[in-house]
């Protein structure tokens, strides 16, 4: 596959062998994606198809055993203008809050005399306002989770790689989450690759789907979402139009014969 010029995240060829040789496991084989900057694209698939593995190669967290993977035309590393948010927000917790965005601020040469107003416009954008000096064990699950969000959004990344960031949430504080996202990603131009199980969730927040088979993990179709929407589009009106409840329809079945192939 030949990367295109205005791609932000290209895997080529990319596969993934755990183990000794003659005993080693695949866990993806043969992947190549085209991620094109300001798009936001989502991995589906069944548990075990290696998504969370593309995503950990994406961030520079992951060998492979073949194959090149890139981020703004250099080869994919931690923190090279990326962030990232896991399925639980792993933060500091003897670290407030602010504390939290001020560490990632510091890492990224962020001028100290910067930082507090820099903390108190990332804590707005996530809806939480005046918590930065608060503990992180003080906050609610949805509360710890826009704040791992805040702290992926600190330096501005061109780049946003996201596990099931919603996956442990409840489904008012889920939809709360997916809607903010979707529309910081698209007042920031930011390139997103996310990962979930869920087509209603696919289909809500991407502009284009990947849809995965494991046995060994690989991109078995892809679904052109193409839905019209900007930045202040009301998720529930968009979820109760006919062409979302078509397109939904038609990655699920995808999905469903995905997981059926080995």
């Amino acid at each position: 596959m030949s990367p295109q010029s205005d791609a932000t995240v290209v895997l080529d060829g990319i596969t993934v062998r755990y183990g000794k040789t003659g005993a080693a496991v695949t866990a993806v084989e043969d992947v190549s994606m085209t991620v094109r900057a300001g798009e936001f694209v989502v991995l589906v698939g069944p548990s075990g198809c290696g998504k969370t593995t593309l995503l950990r190669i994406a961030a520079g967290f992951e060998h492979v055993t073949s194959g090149t993977a890139a981020v703004q035309g250099a080869p994919a590393a931690p923190g090279r203008g990326t962030g990232i948010v896991f399925q639980q927000p792993r933060l500091f917790p003897w670290r407030t809050v602010g504390g939290n965005l001020g560490f990632a601020l510091a890492r990224h040469g962020v001028p100290r005399a910067e930082r507090p107003a820099r903390i108190a416009s990332l804590l707005e954008r996530v809806g939480l306002s005046g918590t930065a000096g608060r503990r992180t064990w003080e906050l609610s699950g949805g509360q710890q989770q826009r704040v791992a969000i805040a702290r992926a959004l600190a330096t501005e990344p061109q780049v946003l790689l996201m596990d099931e960031p919603f996956a442990a949430l409840d489904a008012l504080t889920r939809e709360r989450l997916q809607e903010e996202v979707r529309t910081l990603a698209a007042s920031l131009g930011t390139t997103v690759l996310f990962v979930t199980h869920s087509a209603e969730e696919a289909v809500l927040l991407g502009s284009r789907v990947l849809v995965m088979a494991a046995g060994p993990g690989r991109i078995v179709a892809e679904v052109d979402v193409g839905l019209e929407r900007d930045a202040g589009t009301d998720p529930t009106a968009l979820r109760a139009t006919a062409e979302f409840a078509r397109i939904r329809g038609e990655l699920a079945d995808i999905m469903r014969e995905a997981a059926t192939v080995g």
